[in-house]
């Protein structure tokens, strides 16, 4: 068995896939597995992609779980690293992206690291160090009113500067557009300069291509995921459409819905306007112990078998506070999970086998209830969001296809879209 040539560490599982996806594009066998594994690298592969779930938990468990995937990464013979979080970098001033990037640095002996989210098929872009989603600032888009990591700041060298020790500085749009030798040169200036970390500008595919070869030296890489496509060709690698090849799908289809994005809302919206079949599921109810489950299969049985059902706790930010000032945060977002992750496990062990799971919380609590621990990546439904074939010990014939998606991504019709992509 090779070395693995990259070893990358993800703060959530929609955002493993994301990555994983884009490595998979450029040419990279990649493996992605859920949480930390027991055993040692069982096949080849090129990089490995470390899901956690560590994006809202205290700063001190995510330290710990990254600094122990690090460890395993280690151990497997990884060359260079990955941080992978959030393109709209959901964090909070106590962390958690700057503690865990130190914390990386601090074990693998690193002075210098870059930090850019930039995803631009995604909407996702940097300028002058301030993160635009679409043609608005990070401030004024959806992201103000998350209900776990508001962003209201766009300077990301002033968001992460607040979470870090190090000095934080900038590499400017008009530097990046130079190519991977002015990047290095810029490198060189702010290591100088006692500069620990750098937000990097990028507006375009382009610009992640050319950050991509200057980045080849620094053995530890923090970013989103759209940095990922120009890494591959550090390695020799080419891209290549045998690394998305699944085998071939069947059986019944059904979406589940935790994310109350922006994006999600409209495509919840959108899925029932075209007479797709919904069920609802209602923080409030839960609370007071109402039999939701068993009612969301009885729903499920009578609706037609050749069409995808849609469960969802999908809500506005409005409805959202609502529920959270009579429940509590914390306890709000753990019933939902709860609630959802056991109609994904109660659908597959009834035959679904194609699922779609909205929400980076929501996959979580999905993936693990359904016994998942590492999925081979497939074809792209939208940038970022890939098909997916994994073992499941509830799932008929023991595999099913699943994507796990961000909340902010995807087109209005993704839910539709995802289906047809998969046939």
């Amino acid at each position: 068995m090779g070395k693995v040539l990259l070893g990358c560490i993800a703060d959530d599982f929609t955002g493993a896939t994301d990555l994983a996806s884009n490595l998979v594009r450029s040419g990279m066998r990649v493996v992605q597995t859920i949480g930390i594994p027991a055993q040692a690298l069982s096949e080849d592969c090129d990089a490995v992609v470390i899901a956690l779930k560590t994006r809202t938990v205290a700063a001190s468990d995510a330290i710990s779980q990254s600094l122990q995937a690090l460890t395993w990464l280690q151990a497997q013979g990884a060359q260079q690293f990955y941080f992978k979080y959030c393109s709209t970098f959901d964090s909070t001033p106590e962390g958690n992206i700057g503690p865990v990037t130190e914390a990386l640095m601090d074990a693998l002996g690193e002075t210098f690291t870059i930090a850019s989210p930039a995803f631009p098929e995604n909407g996702r872009t940097i300028f002058k160090g301030h993160l635009f989603v679409g043609d608005v600032l990070l401030s004024a888009s959806g992201m103000k009113d998350h209900p776990l990591t508001p962003m209201r700041n766009s300077n990301l060298v002033q968001v992460l500067q607040e979470q870090t020790k190090r000095q934080v500085g900038l590499i400017e749009y008009s530097t990046v557009t130079k190519g991977p030798l002015a990047i290095r040169e810029r490198i060189s200036q702010l290591k100088k300069q006692g500069i620990g970390l750098a937000i990097v500008d990028a507006l375009s595919n382009e610009d992640l291509m050319k950050l991509g070869p200057a980045l080849a030296d620094l053995r530890l890489i923090t970013a989103g995921s759209g940095v990922a496509i120009g890494l591959a060709q550090n390695f020799g690698i080419e891209s290549s459409d045998q690394a998305v090849q699944l085998p071939r799908a069947n059986g019944r289809k059904a979406i589940i819905s935790g994310s109350c994005s922006i994006a999600t809302n409209a495509q919840v919206a959108h899925f029932l306007a075209q007479g797709g079949a919904g069920f609802a599921i209602d923080p409030l109810s839960l609370a007071q112990g109402q039999p939701t489950l068993d009612h969301a299969m009885r729903w499920v049985e009578q609706q037609s078998p050749d069409h995808p059902v849609l469960i969802y706790a999908t809500a506005t930010p409005e409805s959202v506070r609502a529920v959270q000032s009579q429940l509590g945060v914390a306890q709000a977002g753990a019933m939902v999970e709860e609630a959802l992750s056991g109609i994904a496990k109660c659908l597959v062990s009834r035959g679904i086998h194609q699922l779609v799971v909205a929400g980076g919380e929501t996959s979580g609590a999905c993936v693990k209830a359904l016994g998942i621990e590492s999925m081979r990546i497939g074809t792209a439904i939208a940038p970022g969001v890939p098909w997916c074939h994994a073992p499941s010990p509830f799932a008929q014939g023991g595999h099913l296809h699943i994507t796990l998606k961000s909340g902010n991504f995807g087109t209005e019709d993704f839910f539709t879209q995802a289906f047809q992509k998969l046939a």
